[in-house]
C-alpha cells in the first residue's frame, strides 16, 4: 500500500468534510500529530479506529487502503489487491519479528554466560558472585519469555495431523517441547498431538 497516497487521501477528505486536524482528532480521540502522521504518509491508521475514521470521512475502508474513491465496476478487484497486500505486510512484519526473536535468545544467552564466566573467574565477595550469576539468570529468563511471545504471535503453527494453522497460546507454546520453532502441541482443531511447525502465511 502507498503510505504517501493514502495520506493524501486523508487529507483530502478531511478537508471536503471540512474538519480541521484537530477537530478530526478529537472525533477519534487521539492527537492532531497522528493525524499529521498519516497525512505526510510516515504513519497508517491503526486498525482499531480505521472503520471509525472511514465513517468521519464518509468513504469505505477499500476507498481509505486503496488511497481513492474506488468505483463499483474496480471495487472487487481494489479489495483483492487490498488484502492480498496486507497479508504480505503482516507476513513480512513476522519475519523481522521471528528475526528479532533469535537477536533476544542469543543476547540473552551471551549475557548470562558473561556474567557465570565473571562470577567465576574474577575476584570478587561470595555474595556478589551469588548477585551477578542471580541477576545473570533473571536476564536470561526475562530474555527467553519475550522471545518466545514472539514466536507465539509471528505467524502459525501447521499441526502435522490435519494441517491445520492457528496461534496457539502461550502457555501451550512456552511449556511444549520443541527443536527450534517446531512444538509438541494439541491442535485447537482435531484435538491430536504432534509436532507442529512453524509457518508466515494462513494457507
Amino acid at each position: 500500500m502507498d503510505q504517501v497516497k493514502i495520506g493524501r487521501f486523508i487529507a483530502e477528505c478531511r478537508k471536503k468534510n471540512n474538519l480541521t486536524q484537530m477537530q478530526l482528532a478529537e472525533k477519534l480521540n487521539i492527537t492532531d500529530r497522528a493525524i499529521s502522521k498519516w497525512e505526510t504518509g510516515k504513519a497508517m491508521p491503526d486498525s482499531s479506529i480505521m472503520l471509525a475514521l472511514c465513517a468521519l470521512l464518509k468513504i469505505s475502508a477499500n476507498d481509505l487502503l486503496s488511497g481513492e474513491i474506488v468505483t463499483m465496476e474496480n471495487y472487487n478487484k481494489k479489495m483483492e489487491e487490498n488484502l492480498l497486500e496486507m497479508i504480505r505486510q503482516k507476513e513480512q512484519a513476522d519475519k523481522r519479528m521471528l528475526s528479532l526473536e533469535i537477536v533476544i535468545g542469543v543476547l540473552s544467552s551471551t549475557i548470562l554466560f558473561s556474567l557465570i564466566f565473571l562470577a567465576s573467574f574474577l575476584e570478587m565477595e561470595a555474595w556478589l558472585r551469588i548477585l551477578l550469576i542471580v541477576f545473570g539468570f533473571v536476564l536470561f529468563i526475562i530474555g527467553i519469555m519475550y522471545a518466545v511471545k514472539i514466536e507465539q504471535v509471528a505467524g502459525y503453527y501447521e499441526c502435522a495431523k490435519c494441517r491445520n494453522r492457528y496461534v496457539p497460546t502461550f502457555k501451550s507454546v512456552f511449556f511444549a517441547m520443541h527443536v527450534n520453532r517446531t512444538r509438541y502441541m494439541k491442535c485447537p482443531k482435531c484435538h491430536q498431538k504432534s509436532w507442529n511447525k512453524k509457518v508466515l502465511s494462513k494457507e
